[in-house]
């Protein structure tokens, strides 16, 4: 049982665990209310899983680097490593992650990612810190999964303020990859829009080309749960399972997304790649905030 961490202050208590560096708990003393989702596996076992070094799955459960196939399940390795635990004071935990010779099997990269939470009265701060140590070009995406109580599935709302309508494009669930060919247009009212029992049916709705920079998520009478600030995210996703009606919904920011359909070009060629030459790095990060 891998270890948590905990920061608090008046109005939250917030849980890291080591397994994945995952937040796993943000408990507004407020109103009583857990924000993020349980892990109830008859919905999905995780709470808001880091996404590394991919974000979504690879064509085929491979993608190739110079010339050679590596093979890669969905969303990168990250969340499913055991991160070095270095330190927690009144409002802040550290983790890192570094490449060794069983992540070199699959990701032929020296690596180390650095991971935050910070806690400032009701927002938390999710900060990522990606370094290249090697010595060639590194090439990466990250991303953020976290869940989000709802008392109902069908009837919340997700809300982009300012916006009136957005680009979406879906996932071809054949195949795993994003129609890019056939975009839809989410028309909003007042800038929201509101779940039903089909808006995961063709598993997230992701939007690309920087969109959307912040996304709120609110119970059907309006109640605000999240605000999620994403100021360097290239795409966001909005996601539940397919077909289950979950009692929990996540706003994703991404930096770097899964494959286009049909996609099976380089790494380098990858939509959104992110690349590091040695010794450079690269820092980003989003906010939750609890509440209004």
């Amino acid at each position: 049982m891998s270890a948590i961490r905990i920061v608090e202050n008046e109005q939250l208590k917030v849980c890291v665990s080591d397994h994945g560096a995952e937040l796993c708990s943000i408990f507004d003393k407020k109103t009583g209310r857990e924000a993020v989702w349980t892990a109830d596996p008859a919905y999905w076992n995780r709470h808001a899983p880091v996404l590394f070094p991919f974000v979504g799955k690879v064509t085929g459960g491979f993608y190739t680097y110079e010339g050679q196939r590596y093979p890669m399940g969905q969303h990168g390795f990250a969340r499913d490593r055991e991160f070095l635990f270095l330190d927690a004071d009144g409002s802040t935990i550290r983790h890192r992650l570094v490449s060794d010779e069983e992540s070199r099997k699959v990701y032929p990269f020296d690596f180390e990612l650095e991971i935050v939470h910070k806690l400032e009265g009701n927002c938390v701060t999710v900060e990522w810190k990606v370094n290249n140590p090697g010595e060639k070009r590194m090439y990466f995406s990250i991303g953020g999964h976290p869940g989000f109580c709802v008392s109902q599935n069908a009837g919340s709302r997700v809300v982009f303020e300012g916006k009136e309508s957005l680009s979406r494009v879906a996932i071809d669930l054949e195949t795993a990859g994003v129609d890019v060919e056939h975009p839809e247009t989410l028309n909003l009212v007042q800038g929201a829009y509101q779940v039903d029992e089909h808006t995961f049916d063709r598993d997230a709705l992701i939007f690309d080309h920087g969109q959307v920079k912040q996304v709120s998520l609110e119970e059907a009478d309006g109640t605000r749960l999240v605000t999620m600030r994403c100021p360097d995210a290239l795409s966001v996703g909005i996601w539940s399972p397919v077909g289950k009606q979950a009692p929990f919904i996540c706003l994703e920011p991404w930096i770097g997304r899964c494959d286009n359909s049909g996609f099976t070009g380089e790494l380098k060629d990858k939509f959104d790649i992110q690349s590091l030459e040695p010794g450079e790095s690269f820092e980003t990060a989003y906010d939750l905030v609890i509440g209004e």
